[in-house]
C-alpha cells in the first residue's frame, strides 16, 4: 500500500514533470529529442522521467512528433528580396492576378517507386506477393512536362520529346506556341510568370518576350514557393 510520503513524491515529480514540459514548450527547441530532455530533467532534478512519459505528456499538451517541413536554404539577401518582391506586389487586386500565367516544368519518373507508401498486412506476411512493391534502385525513365495555368483557365499538358529543355526549344515549344497565344487573348494586361531556371534566363528568351509585347513577372531567386503552379 503507497504511503503518504510516497504520494506526496509522486506529485512532487509530476509537478516538476509539468514545470520542466512547459518550459520546454516555451523554449521551442522543437529539435531536442524526448530521450535528451529526460536526461536534462534528471540533471536538473534528481529525478528519473522515462522518455515514453515526457513524449506522452507532450502529445497531451498538443505537439506530436513530425517530419519537418522542407524548403530550399535562404540567405538574407534571399529574404531580402522575397520580402521586397512581396511588397512591390502587395497592392495587386484579383483582376490584375487573373491576368498572369504561371508556368512551369517538371519531371516525372515512369519507374515504379514506392516513396513511402504504407499497406495494410498482417504479422508474418511482410514476403507474400500482395505485401511486395516492386521498385528500381536507379530509375532511368522518365518524362518531362511543361504547363501554364491562370485564375481561371489553364493550358494543356506539353510534353517535352527527349526530356531536355533548351533556351531554344523553350522558345520553339514553349513561348511561340503557347504563351503567345494567351497574350492574345489576354490583351496588354497580360503577364507571364516563370521560374529562374537557366534555360528561361538566356538573352534569346528575353529578346523573344520583348518581341511579342509579353510582360514578364521575374520571381526572387529560390522561390519556388511564390509560383502556385509549384503546388499543382
Amino acid at each position: 500500500m503507497r504511503s503518504r510520503r510516497d504520494g506526496e513524491v509522486v506529485l512532487e515529480v509530476r509537478r516538476l514533470q509539468k514545470t520542466y514540459i512547459s518550459s520546454y514548450q516555451q523554449k521551442r527547441n522543437r529539435r531536442t529529442t524526448a530521450q535528451q530532455v529526460a536526461n536534462q530533467f534528471l540533471a536538473a532534478s534528481g529525478k528519473q522521467i522515462s522518455r515514453k512519459t515526457f513524449a506522452r505528456r507532450l502529445r497531451g499538451g498538443g505537439p506530436y512528433a513530425r517530419r519537418p517541413v522542407v524548403c530550399v536554404p535562404l540567405t538574407r539577401q534571399h529574404r531580402t528580396a522575397r520580402l521586397q518582391w512581396c511588397r512591390e506586389l502587395h497592392n495587386w487586386t484579383e483582376q490584375d492576378w487573373a491576368c498572369v500565367l504561371f508556368s512551369d516544368e517538371s519531371r516525372f519518373s515512369l519507374s515504379s517507386d514506392c516513396r513511402r507508401q504504407l499497406i495494410w498486412r498482417e504479422s508474418g506476411t511482410a514476403y507474400r506477393p500482395e505485401n511486395i512493391q516492386a521498385k528500381d534502385r536507379y530509375p532511368t525513365c522518365s518524362i518531362m512536362v511543361w504547363a501554364g495555368i491562370m485564375i481561371n483557365d489553364r493550358m494543356r499538358l506539353h510534353v517535352v520529346a527527349n526530356g531536355t529543355m533548351t533556351c531554344q526549344r523553350y522558345i520553339d515549344e514553349v513561348l511561340l506556341p503557347h504563351v503567345r497565344l494567351f497574350r492574345g487573348a489576354v490583351g496588354d494586361k497580360f503577364v507571364f510568370m516563370d521560374d529562374n531556371a537557366t534555360c528561361h534566363r538566356t538573352l534569346a528568351v528575353q529578346d523573344c518576350l520583348d518581341s511579342e509585347g509579353i510582360q514578364r513577372l521575374v520571381l526572387p531567386a529560390r522561390s519556388p514557393d511564390l509560383n502556385p503552379i509549384a503546388n499543382v
